[in-house]
């Protein structure tokens, strides 16, 4: 057994790797790793990199996808071929230094189980940041996240809960989700957050929808509740003034006119019906998949010397 297993979910990247390696490899080079480079179907060379890399160092296992899944199904897939103590998330860009995967290890053996980098200073575009911001705010209520920690993808958590967290074998995965619903003993550090080595950011507005609704419907009903309780509340108001109105007309013996009241409220109850109609289909579209046993990923080829 490796102390520490590094998981790489790896896309379009090319000219990063192999200084991310070098760095690994310089960093730690007095504890045992391994490295795990999950190629998510790249459009560039990406993966000729990785079997290249995968071929000259005996610590470095290639996973390659046969199409696009997604981050957090790339690292569960890495999960499962990682047999180190500690397990180690990182980007591929280099934002996330390897010097600093060693102060994560010192922290996580003072007997927690998941140890977040805190970023004091992020260099990221806007979008991304409020993208983190909201997720953020959304696990502190659906997932009981301490809101002092920052879900950064640059942590290290103890094998045991990566063992746990496996047993989720649905389409759909989240793995922050996953690792604050099976412990709390938790815990981060200050680390810097450096620019991207090479290349453009992956990042878009649909990724950070779909890390939403991962957290906003695979954890929770309370959604579901929300509509009710939206729902109950629309028609108790309609009711009111319903009933303000059949009191004018007795008392001034006239029809209240209101066109644009009544517009604006039509136009109101549909909008929110639709939107709480599309949460609904999501809670069933993720059913009907999970059902269906959509695969989590599909591996193509693993390459190790």
């Amino acid at each position: 057994m490796k102390e520490i297993s590094i998981v790489i979910p790896v896309f379009n990247s090319e000219d990063n790797l192999i200084e991310l390696n070098r760095q690994i490899q310089e960093a730690l080079k007095d504890i045992s790793f391994e490295i795990i480079l999950v190629n998510d179907c790249s459009k560039d060379k990406s993966w000729n990199v990785i079997k290249q890399l995968s071929l000259e160092n005996d610590n470095i296992t290639g996973i390659n996808f046969r199409k696009n899944f997604g981050q957090d199904n790339a690292l569960m897939a890495g999960f499962t071929h990682a047999s180190g103590k500690y397990i180690a998330i990182m980007d591929d860009d280099l934002q996330h230094s390897p010097y600093d995967i060693i102060k994560l290890y010192d922290e996580i053996t003072k007997g927690f189980d998941i140890c977040y980098a805190h970023f004091f200073e992020k260099n990221q575009n806007l979008l991304k940041n409020f993208g983190s911001w909201l997720n953020g705010s959304l696990a502190s209520v659906l997932l009981q996240k301490p809101r002092k920690i920052y879900m950064s993808p640059f942590k290290m958590v103890n094998k045991e809960i990566i063992q746990e967290i496996l047993l989720y074998n649905g389409p759909f995965p989240y793995v922050d989700g996953l690792l604050l619903e099976t412990t709390q003993q938790v815990t981060s550090i200050e680390i810097e957050h450096y620019k991207r080595f090479k290349g453009k950011s992956n990042y878009n507005f649909i990724r950070s929808i779909s890390v939403f609704l991962k957290t906003l419907t695979g954890f929770s009903v309370i959604p579901l509740r929300l509509a009710t309780y939206t729902g109950f509340t629309i028609s108790l108001i309609g009711f009111l003034v319903a009933l303000y109105y059949i009191v004018e007309y007795f008392r001034i013996n006239e029809t209240v006119e209101g066109w644009t009241s009544i517009i604006l409220s039509v136009l109101i109850t549909g909008g929110l019906l639709l939107m709480f109609m599309g949460l609904i289909g999501e809670y069933l579209g993720r059913m009907f998949l999970t059902l269906n046993k959509k695969p989590q990923y599909s591996i193509k080829e693993i390459i190790k010397k």
